[in-house]
């Protein structure tokens, strides 16, 4: 097209043409309003304009000039310097907020995008299509039923390994409770997690959880006192929720736990940059950033409103201890000596009332999530202690327990086995 040349659509030729035409004689004003499905009074103003100015009377008053709410190129140069730069590895929405609140440039998300794919800069995630799944109906009340899971991912952005993110959301809301770093999925963080949603919101009436052995017993093994009980000894985490009548339910597929699989995609994407703008790379500062500012933020932008405004979570009662609920149970017998030995720990008993002992007495022992020891003898409290300085790792010591009592029944089947045989002869 020559410079100075109107660019114009088949529309306007067509209305460029029927205007000509009776401005020439050849149609009326009438039959050239209805043509164009314009009044006649319009009509008389488009024949003056092209009288006046040809063609492009008929065209746009715009046409050619620069729109008004037109970006300044500063604008545009910095907020792709930003999406390369500092928020590197934001989506487009997380990045349309942070340039909000701030850059205070005020852009919208579709403005964004624009801007950054014309730039070549690709979306950090692309959407796939997805296989169908019957959407389950969110409980109605919140509380009636939160969902936990983890996540092992490098949250730490560029350092060298992955930790692993375990988290809880309420099924009704979408809101997240609470949330733990740990190297690994392990109990511990579970139970972390359970006491600080009991402390933060009381006891909810069911957990949807997967099938691991953290939270229920895979195995086929029955001990003689799990036969004469009728049931398995239920694992620590699951003893907790026992403890507290949280109906426990396993999820068969991922997919049946769709929701808090959703809320680590969110996390994995928002969680990850704001550790990095935060300069957070370590677990403990990051856990607590996530039950902090993090986690108001994200529960104002993303929860939801329960169908029914009043909840469903059930008041913690008075005089629950839930430093021994949440807590790890062994079963151990008292020495000779009055002590408990268990994973390398020796616990001291001190005597009783009337300078009573405890040795040969079945007694259980609890370690806290914060390291001390409790002795409970008949639901009486013996001794509570602090850890030694040297003490090993949780995890240690619950492998060293299930060492020893691996051994304890390799024992019990040998002398079985011994003594069929004696029998026999």
């Amino acid at each position: 097209m020559k410079e100075g040349e109107l660019r114009v659509s088949q529309k306007e030729i067509h209305r460029m043409h029927v205007v000509r035409l009776t401005l020439e004689g050849r149609e009326s004003v009438g039959r050239g309003a209805k043509l164009l499905g314009i009044s006649p009074r319009q009509m008389k103003r488009l024949r003056r304009k092209m009288r006046e100015r040809g063609d492009r009377g008929l065209a746009h008053g715009n046409r050619g000039k620069p729109a008004r709410n037109k970006i300044a190129s500063e604008k545009i140069k910095k907020v792709i310097a930003l999406a390369r730069g500092r928020y590197q590895g934001l989506n487009d929405t997380h990045l349309t907020e942070k340039l909000k609140e701030k850059e205070e440039i005020n852009l919208s998300r579709p403005t964004v995008r624009g801007i950054l794919r014309q730039a070549g800069i690709a979306a950090v995630k692309k959407r796939g299509v997805k296989r169908h799944y019957k959407r389950r109906e969110r409980k109605a009340q919140a509380g009636a039923l939160v969902l936990w899971d983890g996540s092992p991912h490098r949250w730490f952005g560029e350092k060298p390994g992955e930790w692993s993110l375990m988290a809880v959301i309420d099924d009704a809301t979408g809101a997240l409770l609470c949330g733990v770093f740990a190297l690994q999925e392990d109990a511990q963080s579970y139970l972390i997690c359970l006491k600080q949603m009991l402390l933060e919101k009381g006891i909810p009436l069911a957990i949807y959880m997967d099938r691991h052995g953290i939270f229920r017993r895979n195995d086929d093994h029955w001990t003689v006192e799990e036969q004469l009980a009728g049931e398995q000894t239920p694992t620590q985490v699951g003893q907790a929720l026992k403890a507290l009548g949280i109906e426990p339910i396993f999820a068969l597929s991922p997919q049946a736990k769709g929701r808090v699989e959703r809320l680590f995609n969110t996390l994995q994407d928002r969680l990850v940059q704001e550790l990095r703008l935060a300069g957070i790379s370590t677990p403990e500062p990051a856990t607590a950033f996530l039950n902090g500012s993090f986690k108001a933020d994200f529960n104002a932008r993303f929860a939801k409103p329960a169908k029914q405004s009043e909840a469903a979570w059930r008041p913690v009662p008075k005089g629950l201890d839930l430093d021994r609920i949440c807590s790890f149970l062994y079963q151990a017998t008292v020495g000779n000596d009055n002590a408990v030995r268990l994973g390398g720990i020796i616990l001291d008993i001190p005597a009783g009332p009337r300078r009573r002992g405890y040795a040969k007495a079945r007694v259980e022992v609890r370690q806290l999530l914060d390291g001390r020891w409790r002795v409970y003898y008949k639901n009486q409290l013996l001794v509570e202690t602090t850890p030694p300085v040297m003490q090993a790792p949780l995890r240690t010591l619950r492998r060293r327990y299930r060492a020893v009592k691996t051994g304890e029944k390799r024992r019990m089947a040998k002398l079985t086995k011994e003594t069929t045989s004696a029998f026999r002869l």
